[in-house]
């Protein structure tokens, strides 16, 4: 079943400064998804979601105007699967009459999602796996991990990465 997302916001590791997270809110609920990304794609997430615009077009730009330009549609993009600390995403576009399904890094769907303005969801597998909600008092995320112990500890890098998370003041902000 796919859960309907919207992108909370980018955060930076503290440990390396290099690594960015996506974090994706369940719309109507408390539960996060984090996901790892790369600067260049969470720069373009973030011009797109402060309406900046830039001379040139960036890739997603760039995506976007072919798939335009070739006449489909995006209709969502969707987390779908979390395998060995990897996340796998789809896009799902509209072709004439036909419905495509097309691999993509999460990064690079939510990148295309801010621009074009399609849903973005999640597996309900990949949020029983990953999803976390942050405790009210110290705003540290715990898990809501559904998985066995060879899945989690599968998922160790994960969950290191998300313990270098800058969330300080993620309470703090109004929803």
């Amino acid at each position: 079943m796919m859960i309907e997302m919207v992108i909370d916001s980018i955060r930076a590791s503290m440990v390396n400064d290099r690594l960015r997270a996506a974090i994706l809110k369940e719309k109507g609920a408390s539960r996060f998804l984090p996901i790892w990304i790369g600067p260049p794609e969470a720069d373009a997430i973030l011009l797109k979601l402060q309406n900046i615009e830039l001379a040139r077009p960036l890739t997603h730009d760039l995506l976007q105007s072919v798939i335009d330009t070739l006449g489909a549609v995006v209709d969502y993009v969707v987390v779908s699967d979390l395998q060995n600390d990897t996340f796998y995403a789809k896009l799902a576009l509209t072709f004439g009459k036909e419905q495509i399904e097309i691999d993509s890094r999460p990064s690079d769907a939510l990148a295309l999602a801010v621009r074009v303005g399609a849903p973005i969801y999640a597996e309900s597998e990949v949020l029983d796996k990953a999803g976390i909600i942050l405790e009210d008092e110290t705003g540290r995320p715990t898990s809501e991990s559904r998985v066995d112990d060879k899945e989690l500890k599968g998922l160790s890098a994960y969950q290191d990465f998300i313990s270098t998370l800058d969330l300080e003041d993620f309470n703090k902000r109004k929803s």
